[in-house]
């Protein structure tokens, strides 16, 4: 898996230094393949790094959320646009998850908008066991998958409160998006599916404010691809 990752982002046009073979006797736990920095977390004196196994197991999340996936026909867990994505959508969360919210939400908000996160992660991923299976092979443990969904939390919630709401649409505005626009939801009555129509739409509205803000960031943000030592 770790060569797979280390050619796909070879791929997307970074330097990556090949590896010289490992002494017999080591064995790689984890190891930073990016570091990143931005104005926002403290540019280039305080940078950010994303490890091997966590930028796996999101790569194989945006695998799993692909539309144009069709289920058991690539052996490969995610491809270059996979990993591309994942990158893209992890410095975006970690940037705004940095973010000052005014006003500062509470540890009882926190923890409610990151089982909502999981929530949202486990129906865009295709269920539970889905993710259990994702983070199994990159070897996530539960501390870490709370870790990773509490940045999402947080970077939602600064979303919602300080460049425009989309935690909690009405629902005028759910009954409009059921009857005018397609959603896996639009052939059954809007009674029987508003809450899982509420979690879609707040999803898709979560992940293009997220590509937004990556699109607007990047050219302040610096990104490196680190060798393996």
């Amino acid at each position: 898996m770790k060569r797979t990752l280390a050619s796909l982002l070879l791929a997307l046009g970074w330097v990556l230094f090949s590896s010289t073979p490992a002494a017999a006797e080591r064995v790689a736990l984890d190891r930073v393949v990016v570091r990143f920095s931005a104005p926002e977390t403290g540019g280039a004196r305080s940078p950010r790094f994303i490890f091997e196994r966590t930028l796996a197991f999101e790569a194989r999340i945006e695998a799993l959320a692909d539309p144009d996936r069709v289920a058991g026909t690539d052996p490969r867990p995610y491809r270059e646009r996979h990993v591309r994505v994942a990158l893209e959508r992890h410095v975006a969360e970690t940037i705004l998850a940095s973010l000052r919210i005014d006003p500062e939400p509470s540890e009882r908000e926190l923890s409610r908008q990151t089982e909502a996160a999981r929530v949202m992660l486990n129906e865009r991923a295709g269920g539970a066991l889905a993710v259990e299976q994702a983070a199994t092979a990159e070897g996530i443990d539960r501390r870490e998958l709370t870790s990773i969904l509490r940045r999402q939390a947080r970077s939602s919630l600064y979303l919602d409160r300080m460049v425009a709401p989309m935690l909690a649409p009405s629902e005028a505005e759910l009954r409009n998006i059921h009857r005018s626009v397609a959603t896996p939801f639009r052939d059954r009555p809007f009674e029987e599916v508003a809450p899982l129509l509420r979690r879609w739409y707040v999803r898709k509205r979560l992940t293009l404010a997220l590509q937004a803000f990556f699109q607007n960031a990047r050219s302040r943000v610096s990104v490196a691809i680190l060798p393996p030592p």
